[in-house]
């Protein structure tokens, strides 16, 4: 299969200003946290009052001396702001639309990932308009189409990225492993599911804010207009046992009925991100059930371990990736912190054995 020549459109400008107010961790401001390591040099500042003079490497351990600020007027020459953090129900807090309406008066553009759309603000989008400026809702979408099974080129190879929980690290693997098979010479997409993935790639689908009926069908979508490609590694979404999300998560298996997945944690998280009173599933017991689930479409193994060790020392994580090994017969790495070579490895063979 060809090549695609076809580059992703940028979404915001080339200096962003993400507002974090109050929430600068890594967790809660996920996607400022990606950015700032995938979209670097479009970054100029984080916007959070509660924390203006620190640095971002600080408080989110990327991003080097970007430096925190507490207002707009610290900013030269600003185009864009975009809300940085990712929170359950996606609603936007009221003062945070005030500086919205601020950005908005300094000719600026708005970037958000919420389920809240600033564009439905009356007087925002008014606003906007007047100023001759963008407001970009990533997750808005028109998705209606159910699944088919149809055109489907099983000449791609599709990899999903599975998880343990929510915000274990299945969107960096997933982008970790895709730049590496293309630093190998393999035509690989890294397929965008959610609003920080479409943020860094500038394509890509939002889907959980699709209507449920049609998750599934949205999903193939992606797969037959990524399909030229030789590789496609799709973001994964929270998890099957999720008591909150888990039809998210089955609604991207079913419709990217993947060739073989990576499975994704967190080590040292030992309750349900968001439900502490709820323990985590283990993690062989996850692994189990996307294999089953995944067999109803398309029989699919965990062929890879991404281990999120950001809580362990060096020497913790080794031993930890050695038991992983043990547990799982697998390839197991941090594609941070060892780099995504032994996932790179794996995906290639199976490229190699999906070949024939």
């Amino acid at each position: 299969m060809a090549s695609s020549s076809v580059s992703p459109t940028k979404i915001g400008g080339s200096r962003i200003v993400i507002l974090t107010e109050g929430k600068t961790d890594p967790l809660t401001a996920k996607t400022a946290n990606v950015l700032l390591r995938y979209r670097a040099e479009d970054i100029v500042a984080i916007l959070d009052s509660t924390q203006a003079g620190k640095r971002a490497e600080e408080l989110l351990g990327v991003g080097g001396d970007t430096p925190i600020v507490g207002s707009l007027d610290e900013v030269d020459a600003p185009d864009t702001l975009l809300i940085g953090v990712a929170t359950a129900g996606g609603k936007i807090p009221a003062e945070w639309l005030e500086v919205c309406h601020d950005a908005v008066k300094r000719g600026m553009c708005l970037v958000s990932g919420m389920h809240q759309f600033l564009s439905s603000d009356p007087q925002l989008s008014a606003a906007a308009a007047a100023a001759g400026v963008a407001i970009h809702d990533v997750r808005k979408n028109s998705e209606h189409e159910v699944a088919t099974r149809q055109g489907i080129d099983e000449r791609c190879l599709r990899v999903l990225t599975v998880g343990q929980d929510c915000s274990v690290g299945k969107m960096v693997a997933a982008l970790e492993v895709a730049r590496g098979l293309q630093a190998a010479g393999v035509d690989a997409k890294f397929v965008a599911t959610g609003q920080t993935g479409i943020m860094v790639e500038g394509d890509g689908l939002p889907i959980d804010c699709v209507v449920s009926d049609f998750v599934n069908g949205a999903v193939e979508n992606l797969v037959r207009a990524n399909q030229h490609h030789e590789v496609m590694l799709f973001e994964g979404q929270a998890t099957i046992t999720h008591p909150r999300f888990s039809g998210v998560s089955a609604g991207l298996l079913h419709g990217c009925n993947p060739h073989g997945m990576i499975l994704c944690y967190e080590a040292g998280r030992t309750t349900i991100r968001g439900m502490d009173h709820l323990a985590l599933p283990t993690l062989k017991s996850v692994a189990e059930a996307y294999e089953h689930l995944a067999a109803f479409g398309h029989p699919a193994k965990i062929i890879g371990v991404a281990m999120n060790s950001r809580r362990l020392t060096a020497d913790e994580a080794e031993a930890e990736r050695a038991r992983m090994r043990a547990e799982f017969q697998v390839p197991v790495a941090d594609p941070i912190r060892h780099g995504p070579g032994e996932l790179v490895d794996a995906v290639r063979a199976l490229l190699a054995s999906h070949r024939g």
